[in-house]
């Protein structure tokens, strides 16, 4: 191992034990109109991840308020950093639209917090994978 790579390997331990929270990462098909029931029918899920995380508020992100379906909605951007090698099924790459779920974290009123993938980050000199989220409540 060159001394480059020892270093990314401490950085990458160090970054793992910061990660107190479990997270699941899925996509999720396309919701469906029941016309029987007069009901919107939510997509299956497919999980691509589950397990440890970082989950952190974008410092600089102000939010920004929206219209969606008829209300507003209020944006505010989340840092997901995943362990740097974490796999993921074949043929499959994050993509926007995608979901993370805080299943459980140090600070109870994130759990359940559902968060949108906007972008995604890759590199072979990184400590973590880091995903760029938004909370659309």
């Amino acid at each position: 191992m060159n001394g480059l790579d020892a270093v990314l390997a401490r950085g990458r331990a160090a970054a793992e034990r910061r990660m107190r929270e479990t997270v699941r990462l899925y996509r999720q098909d396309a919701d469906t109109f029941d016309r029987v029931t007069g009901t919107t029918v939510p997509g299956q899920q497919h999980d691509l991840y589950e397990g440890k995380a970082q989950v952190k508020p974008i410092a600089q992100a102000s939010g920004e308020d929206v219209q969606a379906a008829e209300r507003e909605v209020r944006l505010l951007e989340y840092e997901v950093s995943l362990p740097w090698g974490t796999p993921l099924p074949d043929g499959v790459r994050i993509r926007p639209g995608m979901r993370i779920e805080v299943l459980t974290s140090p600070d109870a009123r994130m759990a359940g917090l559902v968060l949108w993938v906007t972008g995604t980050q890759y590199g072979d000199q990184a400590t973590a994978w880091r995903i760029t989220t938004e909370d659309r409540t």
